[in-house]
């Protein structure tokens, strides 16, 4: 019977570390996903950026060409 408590004590005790492990991958897991948002927006942002920058540019190219003629 001693034999029987002493396995379920140490399978209760590996179940708790089960937890501790999921529970740790759960916040690794959404740390990472928080992370990815930020960067999606960082890329989203710095598009936006090139963008208005190519117009500018072509404006100013399309300016330049004007006043040759």
């Amino acid at each position: 019977m001693s034999r029987f408590l002493v396995v379920a004590i140490v399978a209760v005790l590996a179940a708790g570390c089960g937890v501790e492990a999921v529970s740790t991958a759960a916040t690794v897991a959404a740390a990472k996903q928080k992370e990815l948002e930020a960067a999606k927006k960082t890329m989203d942002k710095a598009q936006q950026q090139i963008g208005q920058s190519m117009e500018q540019i072509q404006k100013s190219a399309e300016k330049a060409g004007e006043a040759d003629k």
